[in-house]
């Protein structure tokens, strides 16, 4: 259980590693400095990132799980 409890821990905490670390992707200069055809309103859409909120709650129930599981060795 506590084997299970860990890999999953690890899991996601590099699936959120990962997702945080994600870089945008590189622009190419050419078409940087080509004027566009046509005015145009660009609508950036947000990566998707884990909340605030919701990554507080990751790290205070990992936490729990560790103070847990050093009470019991202890």
């Amino acid at each position: 259980m506590r084997r299970q409890l860990v890999s999953l821990t690890l899991a996601g905490l590099a699936i959120m590693a990962a997702t945080l670390g994600a870089s945008a992707p590189a622009s190419d200069e050419a078409s940087v400095s080509a004027p566009p055809a046509a005015a145009v309103q660009r609508a950036s859409l947000p990566r998707p990132v884990v909340r605030d909120e919701a990554a507080m709650v990751l790290v205070g129930t990992a936490l729990i799980g560790l103070g847990a599981a050093v009470r019991r060795a202890a």
